[in-house]
C-alpha cells in the first residue's frame, strides 16, 4: 500500500480526532473538547499527515517549533491497522525536515510507545520536567 505524506496546516478537527481514536492517543488527548482540539491544530507550527491510496488519514504528527533550535513533537498518531509499516518513523522524519534538521526534536512518549522510539534511533533524556495544566 502506498502512503502519501504531506504538510497539512488546515487539517480538519474531525479527521484529526478520527486518527487519534484509531490510534492509542485519544485516551491522552481532549477528543471530547472539539474547540480545544481546533486550537491545538490552529497553533501548531507543523502538521504532517500520512494518507493511504483512498485518501484516508492513517497517521499524523503535530509539532511546535521555532524552526531554528527546538521542535516539540506533541502528537504522533498512527492508525492501529497501519502500525508496523514505518509510518511513524516517516512522520517524524518529515516533521523534522520541515521544522529544520538543525533543531533538536523532542517528544514525550505515550506509555505503550516507550519501546518504539529507541527502535528508530531516538535516545531517552532523563531530565524532563513537567508542570501540569492548572484547572
Amino acid at each position: 500500500m502506498t502512503i502519501t505524506y504531506a504538510v497539512e496546516p488546515q487539517l480538519s478537527v474531525e479527521e484529526f480526532v478520527g486518527v487519534l481514536e484509531r490510534s492509542t492517543l485519544a485516551a491522552r488527548r481532549p477528543v471530547d473538547d472539539l474547540p480545544r482540539i481546533a486550537e491545538m491544530l490552529r497553533h501548531a507550527s507543523v502538521i504532517v499527515t500520512a494518507r493511504d491510496t483512498a485518501g484516508l488519514l492513517v497517521g499524523v504528527s503535530r509539532a511546535i517549533t521555532d524552526f531554528s533550535y527546538c521542535t516539540y513533537l506533541s502528537d504522533l498518531a498512527v492508525d492501529q491497522s497501519h502500525q508496523g509499516q514505518g509510518i511513524g518513523r516517516q512522520l517524524i522524519d518529515h516533521t523534522h525536515q520541515h521544522a529544520g534538521l538543525a533543531t533538536t526534536l523532542l517528544l514525550l512518549s505515550a506509555p505503550q510507545a516507550e519501546t518504539y522510539y529507541p527502535h528508530i534511533g531516538m535516545k531517552p533524556h532523563h531530565s524532563c520536567w513537567l508542570r501540569s495544566p492548572q484547572q
